[in-house]
């Protein structure tokens, strides 16, 4: 019944994705759509939101509103999409422009009054239908590289305006600019046993398993031999006629003897779903290895929309005298398809490969409260905290805290708390909890209370309390102390934070704050005398930044300007 009823659900989900409008929307770029990710790739700790559409490898391209409507938000942050454009659209769905270079017009004129308004770079704006209204095909903006971005591209994304769920852009007609005639990718196939007493093919440890490509285009794989509750995972990938890069696959769905029991496809779902990647992953091994394996099984079961399965979560028991044929089927949205075959049979095979030998002195129980303390250390996780129950390795050594390590995904925060008197009262809030990496500590926000100090994390690792007393670094290429800058359209400062990290900055020409944006890849803080601010003749420079436990430094300099020219 459980089954039935999801298959109807399905059903109608998918029924009404043929109700998403075709040829509303135009293009938000004048060149050919290439894409540099799709949407529902899988990325560190969530799901792709949109498209990454190539912009020729430059900043600067002309994006443009992709339907009548208003600009409902601006967001512009150092971090994420960067500088980033909402608009809603009357019927019912809103269109997301990321990683922006800057607006245009009268959008922009807004966002740098704005910026002025608050003395900030980051900002956040709401709008009203009736403030800032956009036609189809109006230019509202030039890419850029801004925010988390790893080169010059623009993100896309739609959503539904009421309920905020992300949507496939490719339902709304995206797929006739593009072309797609290949088959995806699945390179790997792997098989779990999921108990202690499982063995699949003389291991007790998630083994690969061989494909050999038929003469119609399907795959065959090995026979896979075990004896009790076993699951497949995938290593699987697609490309289009002529981006060239690898990108997600739409639809995957696995059946054992005819009866689909798992499988899931990137239409729809929310933002609270994103972490959910973390348990759809073989994290451990991605974590090892940087692979993703994709499990076509829950054990046990989350809450991630986009997974339709039946009763068994597609854990297959393999039973005496019973042999199973399993069938994959890895699709794109074009409906190209990889197929394999997988038999599946029963036998008590010698174990070869023994289980991961596990190193650890508790377990935590992922639906129950867990406390653990030592020396003056200690981790909260509230129930719900992890997928799966598993062995934790928690210890003090040398002032530090090891809580396990990052091969198990956490999906919402834990506390961590560590108490000390050894810190003068004028220096307690210089200390901060800091997570151990790469022989780096990274800056966790922290608060103290009665020398106990307290922070909230998402992450397992080691961590220890960190001083930092140091200031950050102000910086500028070349000396324009005294010198003429007649003919620069730009200032430019580099800052640093070698510990705690960049918490604010602010730049002032003549005592009047200035609009600096910030680049947290490069570290430049750069102004554009362009806002008309510089003045004729001498003008005073100054620069302040603050790390996230207060510790400031101020750089001063002055410079010459003809403004005449």
């Amino acid at each position: 019944m459980k089954f039935s009823f999801f298959l109807l659900v399905f059903t109608t989900t998918l029924f009404a994705q043929t109700d998403y409008p075709k040829n509303y929307f135009c293009p938000p770029l004048d060149i050919p759509l290439q894409l540099s990710g799709n949407f529902g790739e899988l990325r560190p700790n969530h799901f792709h939101a949109g498209f990454d559409l190539k912009t020729l490898q430059k900043e600067g391209l002309n994006v443009y509103a992709v339907a009548d409507g208003y600009v409902s938000r601006i967001k512009i942050s150092t971090f994420g999409n960067g500088k980033t454009i909402y608009i809603d659209h009357p019927n019912g769905f809103t269109s997301v422009y990321g990683h922006l270079q800057k607006a245009t017009d009268s959008i922009e004129s807004f966002i740098k009054k704005t910026h002025y308004k608050e003395k900030s770079f980051e900002i956040e704006m709401y709008f009203k239908p009736n403030e800032m209204p956009v036609k189809k095909g109006q230019l509202i903006a030039v890419s850029g590289n801004t925010g988390a971005s790893e080169g010059p591209h623009l993100h896309f994304e739609f959503r539904d305006t009421k309920t905020e769920k992300i949507i496939n852009p490719m339902f709304f007609g995206f797929d006739a600019l593009m072309k797609d005639t290949k088959k995806p990718i699945v390179s790997n196939l792997y098989a779990y046993p999921l108990d202690s007493k499982t063995t699949v093919n003389h291991s007790k440890r998630p083994i690969p398993i061989n494909l050999s490509l038929q003469k119609d285009g399907t795959y065959m794989a090995d026979k896979v031999i075990a004896n009790g509750k076993i699951g497949f995972g995938i290593i699987a990938y697609d490309y289009d006629d002529v981006s060239f890069n690898k990108n997600g696959v739409f639809d995957v769905n696995l059946s054992c003897n005819g009866k689909s029991i798992f499988g899931y496809q990137f239409n729809t779902y929310s933002f609270d779903e994103m972490r959910y990647v973390n348990a759809l992953i073989d994290y451990s091994l991605y974590k090892k290895s940087g692979q993703r394996i994709q499990k076509l099984f829950m054990n046990p079961p989350y809450n991630l929309s986009i997974i339709k399965t039946d009763e068994t979560n597609g854990i297959i028991t393999v039973l005496p005298n019973l042999t199973s044929v399993c069938s994959l089927n890895v699709s794109d949205f074009y409906g190209n398809k990889t197929a394999i075959s997988i038999p599946v049979e029963y036998d008590l095979l010698a174990t070869i490969i023994e289980k991961e030998p596990i190193v650890a002195n508790y377990v935590v129980k992922a639906s129950k409260d867990c406390f653990f303390e030592k020396d003056k250390c200690s981790v909260f996780f509230p129930a719900g905290t992890f997928y799966n129950d598993f062995n934790l390795n928690f210890d003090v050594r040398n002032n530090v805290l090891t809580v396990h390590d990052d091969t198990v995904p956490a999906h919402t925060n834990f506390t961590i708390t560590m108490q000390s008197g050894s810190y003068p009262a004028n220096l307690k809030d210089k200390v901060f909890i800091g997570r151990i990496e790469g022989g780096r500590v990274s800056y966790n926000t922290t608060r103290e209370k009665n020398n106990v100090y307290e922070t909230r994390v998402k992450t397992l690792g080691q961590y220890k309390l960190a001083l930092d007393t140091i200031v950050p670094v102000i910086k500028i290429a070349k000396s324009i102390e005294g010198k003429k800058l007649d003919n620069q359209k730009l200032l430019q400062v580099s800052i640093s934070d070698g510990l705690s990290g960049v918490k604010s900055y602010n730049g002032y020409l003549n005592g009047k704050w200035i609009l600096m944006e910030y680049d947290n890849k490069t570290g430049l803080l750069t102004h554009d005398f362009s806002d008309g601010i510089v003045a004729d003749g001498d003008n005073e420079l100054k620069v302040v930044v603050v790390d996230n436990v207060g510790n400031s430094s101020i750089f001063e300099t002055h410079f010459l300007r003809n403004q005449k020219q």
